[in-house]
């Protein structure tokens, strides 16, 4: 099994940033995409963004684009997902996810159906 690990969450004020950090025991020798996924209670899960495995292309869902930043070190084993000016809406928990099959982002990566392992999640909480 892949190991999936976040780390970096917390809590932070709106307009802050913050950068959350996944690893993963295949980053260094398997192609996988990578994608950010991020949940509350009162949202269904929403896919945040998809990089590929040579991280030269990514994907945001609309909510975040231009605010947040993926990216990845392959060499490392290390994802990141750098948060701009953060709203009091992205607050929940965020979940590193690998696609085991690709080495790109889909077309339907945001589901999450593609993606076979997961962290835990960290939490992330934006105060006013």
């Amino acid at each position: 099994q892949v190991q999936v690990v976040e780390s970096g969450g917390g809590e932070v004020q709106a307009g802050g940033p913050l950068r959350l950090f996944c690893t993963s025991s295949q980053f260094t020798s398997d192609d996988y995409a990578m994608a950010w996924f991020r949940q509350t209670p009162e949202k269904e899960r929403e896919g945040v963004s998809c990089i590929s495995w040579s991280g030269l292309s990514t994907d945001y869902t609309a909510s975040v684009q231009g605010r947040f930043t993926i990216s990845r070190d392959n060499a490392k084993g290390t994802l990141y997902l750098q948060m701009n000016s953060l709203k009091l809406e992205d607050t929940g928990m965020y979940y590193c996810a690998a696609d085991p099959e690709r080495n790109y982002c889909s077309n339907s990566w945001w589901t999450g159906s593609e993606y076979d392992y997961w962290g835990r999640g960290i939490q992330v909480t934006v105060s006013s």
